[in-house]
């Protein structure tokens, strides 16, 4: 709840590979998910030295992760807003399928709330309808949905490094944050705070108000 209003999920539709623009178009849930599934795997490569029964598991990648979403509409007015079914299918469809402009389906942004922006593409989804008039328009569906990530390589390549100078960090100062401590974090060297402030404009690296949100961008330590 945000000034007493209900956040919807929300998923933006783009043409760009780097999300760069504005949406071509979005699609609101109808009701919020109950649960939202967020699967990743790590990559290994096993090797086994000779006369040893153990492997050694040598870390190799970190696979595209994915995002499991059900969607519940209902056309009954039962909660008392009562949604076109069909429509509702037809736009997720239009939103998450296959776009001719760029001969692909759409790259996506799946934003609710505190949870971090996943950017993906949409891997499978299904629709079941649940209820009917007795002239077979559907008044009850789920739309069960998995989404893959979309980053590019050596943003995940980076992610997976906290100090890795190949990817732009942002983040919001919590209480007991510190631009030197994030910086050391991040970076592996409290003594680029400086560089990081300026980036941002700050006249110093230290005294930031929790709630500034910073932006740590790509540097040599």
């Amino acid at each position: 709840m945000s000034n007493g209003r209900l956040e919807k999920l929300l998923i933006q539709a783009f043409e760009q590979a780097d999300f760069s623009g504005t949406a071509i178009d979005s699609f609101e849930s109808y009701v919020n998910p109950s649960e939202v599934t967020l699967a990743y795997e790590m990559e290994y490569d096993s090797a086994q030295g000779s006369g040893t029964t153990g492997s050694r598991m040598e870390f190799k990648s970190i696979k595209p992760g994915e995002l499991a979403l059900s969607f519940f509409l209902d056309g009954t007015g039962a909660n008392g807003r009562p949604c076109d079914v069909q429509a509702q299918v037809a736009q997720f469809q239009a939103v998450t399928g296959y776009n001719g402009n760029i001969h692909r389906p759409n790259y996506l942004k799946v934003v609710w709330g505190t949870l971090t922006v996943k950017r993906c593409v949409l891997k499978s989804a299904s629709i079941a309808y649940k209820l009917f008039r007795p002239d077979g328009v559907p008044l009850r569906a789920v739309i069960s949905a998995s989404f893959s990530d979309a980053s590019d390589d050596q943003t995940r390549v980076a992610m997976a490094q906290d100090s890795s100078p190949d990817l732009t960090h942002v983040r919001v100062l919590g209480a007991s944050d510190t631009l030197p401590a994030l910086c050391d974090r991040i970076y592996g060297s409290v003594h680029l705070a400086l560089q990081v402030a300026q980036a941002n404009g700050f006249t110093s690296a230290r005294g930031l108000p929790a709630g500034t949100r910073v932006r740590f961008p790509p540097l040599k330590r």
